[in-house]
């Protein structure tokens, strides 16, 4: 019978250095049972003694003392010319026993919490403590040698190692060799990228000459935008902080229209209003009290494209609420939480998409967008408006009803795709003209919305995201019935603008600042 070059020689000695040291137990009884050497340090090395496993200490393995508090104990050449040695390389052999030397041929190592450190503390020393360069370095030479040497770098990793040590009497395929080595450098890239993260955090650098993401994979989706694409959601967390409770797998068109959702949703008052999504675009938003009226009015700027769509509640649901939302075709519900009555009802649909976004919260992470091998990165647009960065331009000041009113349309309009115009009226979002290459035909489609759906008599305020570069679309907004417009300054024709305002008796707001959204 033939020798399986697939194989490499049966492992003889393993090297184990572990942060995590959960399920130890199962793989030094496998490690035992074929005879496989163990060495280790520190507390990885007690861990094992302590359940009555055989170890070397690195230090007796080296005759080299860990030095600097622990800082020096794997970084030795005894260890790394274990690892990287070519096993079939005379000179290699030849090196290791003038050295006397001796192969390791398995590397088990998770690193230095690094990524939990920077999540619990702000103490710099501490996190810097907490940056493991004796592990990265051992993974990544044992990932490199991997048609030599076994890298596990995960506790996830532990069953499919015992399965192949079983199955090849102690030896592993060099599948399993190349796959582990794989995802041994994404650990040590990830882990680096965390370190690089943190030093630009900490030096308010946002675009440093070299931009290395970090991210976990959550999910591969069915699908992408279309069923012929692929698709999947990362994050930079281990988990999203968004739970399903209920329906079908969330598909990639419903995670973008979730977080154009939540990001609008997350921009009200605490515990207040209620956002209708379709296509990543908002078709209707309240911030009326009543939770329910909320609702009603919210759906009631556009009932026709909220059907199909997603309803984000930026507060628990009730029941009331649940009968409400019940009465229409929805995607997908987002709460900060349901009544358990209100899931009763929810429910009753089984493929409803229930999502607790309670512990959802906007940070400030940077904006991508990728193309090719290109990506724009830029900050968010999360302005916290206030009174003072708007200017009253008119003759005709506003009451605070209808400032407030102004301020939550302009709100509203950075999250339209421009050219955005958005109608209000009473806290309540009452037509949207979004994505039009003409500022006038956004302003045409906002009324007719709101003609056709709400059409209010009185008070009906507009916001654009931009300024208004002629008098036509502003004159449009005055004839369908709004008394009041809030706008960025910038237009050579501003004065033109004001002048026309106070002949038509209409009050005038500009913004500090402009709010496109491609």
């Amino acid at each position: 019978m033939g020798v399986n070059k697939n194989l490499m020689s049966k492992i003889k000695k393993a090297l184990i250095s572990l942060s995590n040291k959960d399920n130890l137990k199962n793989l030094l009884t496998c490690l035992r049972k074929h005879k496989i050497q163990i060495i280790s340090s520190g507390g990885t090395y007690k861990a094992i003694k302590k359940l009555k496993f055989k170890c070397l200490e690195v230090s007796d393995f080296t005759n080299s003392p860990e030095i600097l508090d622990g800082r020096v104990k794997t970084l030795h050449p005894k260890i790394h010319a274990g690892i990287l040695n070519k096993r079939k390389n005379k000179k290699h052999i030849q090196q290791l026993k003038e050295n006397n030397f001796e192969n390791i041929d398995l590397v088990i190592v998770n690193f230095y919490p690094f990524e939990e450190t920077i999540k619990n503390t702000k103490d710099h020393k501490k996190i810097i403590e907490n940056i493991d360069v004796g592990g990265p370095t051992m993974v990544r030479a044992a990932a490199k040698n991997y048609d030599d040497v076994t890298v596990i770098t995960s506790v996830d990793q532990y069953d499919d190692l015992i399965s192949q040590l079983n199955t090849n009497k102690g030896s592993t395929s060099v599948d399993f060799r190349q796959k582990m080595s794989k995802i041994a450098f994404s650990e040590t890239a990830y882990y680096d990228a965390l370190i690089s993260n943190y030093f630009n955090k900490l030096t308010n650098d946002d675009f440093p000459k070299k931009k290395i993401l970090a991210s976990n994979l959550i999910d591969k989706l069915r699908y992408g935008e279309n069923p012929h694409q692929h698709g999947a959601i990362y994050s930079s967390s281990k988990e999203l902080k968004l739970k399903q409770l209920n329906g079908k797998q969330l598909s990639y068109n419903n995670f973008n229209d979730i977080f154009a959702a939540l990001t609008i949703s997350k921009s009200l008052s605490k515990n207040n209003g209620v956002v209708i999504v379709k296509h990543a675009n908002p078709c209707g938003v309240s911030i009326r009290k009543n939770n329910v009226e909320c609702y009603k009015s919210a759906l009631a700027c556009d009932p026709v494209s909220a059907f199909g769509g997603i309803v984000s509640c930026n507060f628990k649901v009730s029941a009331k609420l649940a009968t409400e939302l019940n009465k229409i075709f929805l995607e997908v519900i987002v709460a900060n939480g349901f009544d358990n009555s209100a899931l009763k009802i929810l429910k009753k649909r089984k493929n409803i998409r229930l999502i607790d976004a309670t512990n959802f919260n906007k940070t400030e992470n940077l904006k991508i967008m990728s193309n090719n091998e290109d990506f724009l990165i830029q900050n968010d647009d999360k302005i916290n408006f206030q009174t003072k960065d708007f200017k009253v331009v008119s003759k005709l000041k506003p009451s605070s009803s209808q400032m407030k009113n102004l301020i939550f349309a302009f709100n509203i309009c950075r999250y339209v795709k421009s050219n955005a115009i958005v109608l209000a009226h009473e806290n309540s979002i009452v037509g949207i003209g979004s994505g039009q290459p003409s500022r006038l035909d956004s302003c045409e489609i906002a009324i007719n919305k709101m003609k056709k759906f709400v059409n209010p008599d009185d008070d009906i305020v507009a916001a654009s995201d931009a300024f208004f570069p002629f008098v036509d679309g502003i004159e449009k907004l005055i004839q369908s019935g709004v008394s009041a417009v809030i706008q960025p300054a910038g237009s050579i024709r501003d004065k033109e603008i004001i002048k026309f305002a106070n002949e038509t008796g209409t009050i005038l707001v500009f913004s500090k600042t402009r709010h496109f959204r491609h």
